[in-house]
């Protein structure tokens, strides 16, 4: 079969690769769709950590089942997806319910290779029924599930105002959770097309250029003075993260889904006075994948509206370079096998 993998930072290469055989506890899945996200680009770019080169990238996939063993409710020929963040079981995270932060984490297309192939074996307890969606709809529901993750973490109530700090796609899903939540969502970017799409597509309530030098006052005026109660960063930007501190009411949360190499600094003081919590949000759960996928049976999301650039698998690697520039408008680029 045909294997595409990101050898060095900045190469791909389409390698010939054996058809995964069934083994025990594993399915064999036919690709139909990968979605490119945020890690895929950081690791073709070289700044995406607990990376290891060569990689087969993929992570975000809609597939067939072949075969399966230990999984007596899924059926061959069935549209399914899966979660792609591999546990142990048995670690302290996985025993307190916790696999996606499980210790000895295995996440496909990141810590192993992933889904750039045209076959892929995964664990059967990682399967996800399509319910009737779409590949399109099930290669985008990893992504989606990210955003719901850090949503649930910041346990957000009706009425609150929620900062998301990027427009991009993680951004994007976290937007419409916790729109789904009952908040009153702002979006901050730098990139002025992702803010208009955020207004546009997704009906965000305010949206503000994180290059304004009036940030901070632009959020009180919207707030009445109060500032967001809940701020997501869904950057990975050093800067960003370091900055967005300030943004936070007292008494506030503050949620770091965007993962970067570098340490967070802030004034502890700051911080301090205003009681805030900070926590991580990482991957996502079972329950965030069936949340999503709710959602998009109910129609409260439309996954297809993220979906701006389409190719090939025997074009993912002359266009892949291309989506790492902004002023090509990606918003998700889904790479389609037959």
């Amino acid at each position: 079969m045909e294997s595409l993998v990101c050898t060095t930072p900045g190469t791909f290469t389409y390698q010939k690769a054996e058809k995964p055989v069934l083994t025990p506890g594993n399915a064999i899945l036919k690709i139909k769709r990968i979605g490119i996200c945020g890690t895929d680009l950081h690791a073709f770019e070289g700044t995406q950590p607990f990376f290891s080169y060569p990689r087969i990238l993929g992570h975000e996939l809609a597939g067939d089942l072949v075969e399966a063993d230990g999984a007596p409710d899924f059926s061959p020929g069935e549209a399914v997806t899966f979660i792609p963040y591999f546990n142990c079981g048995y670690c302290i995270a996985c025993r307190s319910g916790k696999p996606n932060c499980c210790v000895r984490l295995q996440v496909s297309g990141i810590h192993i290779d992933g889904g750039m192939v045209e076959y892929l074996s995964v664990p059967s307890y990682s399967l996800v029924h399509g319910n009737g969606l779409s590949h399109d709809e099930l290669a985008l529901i990893e992504p989606l599930a990210i955003g719901a993750h850090g949503v649930r973490r910041a346990e957000i109530q009706p009425g609150e105002v929620v900062l998301v700090v990027g427009g991009g796609p993680i951004g994007l899903g976290t937007m419409e959770f916790a729109r789904i939540a009952g908040a009153t969502v702002i979006a901050l970017d730098i990139n002025e097309g992702r803010l208009a799409f955020c207004r546009n597509r997704l009906g965000v309530n305010y949206t503000i250029n994180a290059q304004s030098q009036d940030v901070v006052e632009q959020l009180s005026a919207i707030t009445n003075g109060d500032m967001p109660t809940v701020v997501i960063d869904a950057t990975g930007s050093l800067r960003a993260i370091n900055t967005a501190f300030s943004y936070l009411a007292h008494g506030g949360r503050y949620i770091l889904v965007g993962l970067q190499k570098g340490d967070v600094s802030f004034s502890h003081p700051e911080f301090h006075k205003r009681e805030a919590t900070l926590m991580s949000s990482r991957n996502a759960t079972r329950a965030d994948f069936e949340h999503v996928i709710t959602s998009m049976k109910a129609g409260v999301i439309n996954p297809t509206t993220y979906i701006t650039h389409r190719v090939t698998f025997d074009q993912v690697g002359t266009e892949f370079e291309s989506w790492l520039n902004p002023a090509n408008g990606v918003i998700k680029a889904i790479v389609m096998l037959v």
